[in-house]
C-alpha cells in the first residue's frame, strides 16, 4: 500500500535527514520525501498497520528534524 502525506519541513537538507528516518522505520518498505511540494510518499510492508508505522515514522522523524511536521 502506498499513502501520500502532507509535511513541513524548512530545507532540503532536512527533507533528506526525515526521508531517511522514515525508510529506516520497521514497516516502511520505501519513502520519498519531496522539499518543493512538501510531501512524503511511503510505501508499506505488506500486512503493516499503517497508522501504529505513522506514528513510528514521526517519532524517527523528530529525533532527527524536532521541528518536522508530518499531517497523518
Amino acid at each position: 500500500m502506498k499513502k501520500t502525506y502532507k509535511i513541513e519541513v524548512d530545507c532540503a537538507a532536512c527533507a533528506d535527514k526525515i526521508e531517511l528516518a522514515a525508510q529506516k522505520t520497521e514497516g516502511v518498505a520505501a519513502a520519498t520525501v519531496s522539499f518543493m511540494t512538501q510531501k512524503m510518499k511511503v510505501e508499506f510492508t505488506d500486512g503493516a498497520d499503517v497508522d501504529a508505522v505513522m506514528q513510528q515514522v514521526l517519532k524517527n522523524c523528530k529525533k532527527v528534524e524536532d521541528d518536522c511536521e508530518i499531517f497523518l
